[in-house]
């Protein structure tokens, strides 16, 4: 907190008292330059142009977080008032580095939902980092309605029904298998164990795991689904199926078999309804459609082996909402 507020005061009094609130590219470089100079002969290390310049851009992003009479009493009376009042609702949360990563994304919505998850979700910079590489945000939006878009920004990812735990697509990246490779499905469903840790962060919030290959009995038949999770936030299992061919009616088929014997023999009456998700390699939503049920608790999520193009998602995500508004 300390040395949030140190910047957040050092970016205001750049903007307020020497800039006096003028546009950046009206303020120059020259003079961040001579500031740089005069405080670090003043001060020693640690006022660099770039810290300056971050400084300056921490106090225009953030500015409306911290009333501006209280930190004018503050700066007049030199008194902990400032951090007193600040104590039982800080208003920033995260690390110094974190923020530096945040002041990167131009969209304010989506930056706010990113510092919104890294705060409940306790995000190394790392994770961070590889979230907003991976496109959280938009794969999220992608996947809802314009309601739970516009919830994004200011409650970051609410997980309230089965539809929230969808991204489309869900991103595999850090499995190591090449997009173009030869594999199977047990290779990727030991890949997935190999790098369980990760799977869970990219399935999202709530997610324990139970088991791969869990076998059940039906009329002396044996059935295998390769993974099944509990999500404590839903209430619920949550039963994954791998197919790295393209997505058939079979295998929706199948799906909904799994689920339906979780639901009338396995999850207690306390529980919700069991979840069935299939991560393939290519899906069809019309095939989706028109197999299963209205309102069912089956979803297809194509899985990707590489980061996906943040610009083309930005893009659909434009012209998704373009549409919605009509």
């Amino acid at each position: 907190m300390v040395e949030l507020l140190t910047n957040y005061a050092l970016g205001r009094w750049i903007v307020e008292e020497q800039q006096h609130g003028l546009d950046r590219a009206q303020y120059g470089a020259h003079v961040i330059e001579r500031l740089s100079e005069a405080l670090t002969n003043e001060f020693g290390r640690g006022y660099s142009r770039e810290t300056l310049k971050n400084c300056r851009r921490f106090y225009s992003e953030y500015k409306d977080r911290i009333s501006q009479t209280l930190f004018t009493l503050f700066a007049v009376q030199k008194s902990q008032t400032l951090f007193t009042q600040l104590k039982d609702q800080p208003p920033f949360t995260l690390p110094w580095s974190h923020y530096l990563q945040l002041m990167r994304i131009g969209n304010a919505d989506e930056r706010r939902f990113y510092e919104i998850e890294a705060t409940k979700g306790l995000w190394s910079i790392r994770t961070l980092q590889r979230q907003y590489n991976a496109s959280l945000y938009e794969r999220l939006a992608l996947s809802r309605d314009k309601e739970k878009v516009l919830l994004l920004a200011s409650e970051g990812n609410v997980i309230t029904k089965p539809e929230d735990i969808i991204k489309q697509p869900t991103v595999l990246e850090f499995l190591g298998l090449e997009e173009r490779s030869s594999y199977s499905e047990t290779d990727l469903e030991t890949a997935i164990i190999d790098k369980l840790q990760k799977f869970l962060l990219e399935l999202g919030k709530g997610y324990l795991f139970e088991a791969r290959q869990k076998r059940f009995s039906f009329n002396e038949d044996n059935y295998y689904v390769d993974l099944v999770f509990y999500n404590r936030l839903l209430r619920c299992y949550v039963l994954i199926d791998l197919k790295i061919d393209k997505l058939t009616h079979q295998d929706l088929g199948q799906m909904q078999m799994y689920v339906n014997y979780y639901d009338r023999y396995v999850k207690i009456p306390e529980e919700n309804q069991t979840i069935g998700i299939l991560l393939c390699k290519e899906k069809n939503d019309a095939l989706v459609e028109i197999t299963l049920p209205e309102n069912s608790n089956i979803f297809a999520s194509q899985y990707a082996l590489y980061l996906p193009d943040k610009k083309l998602l930005q893009q659909k995500l434009k012209e998704w909402i373009s549409e919605e508004n009509g």
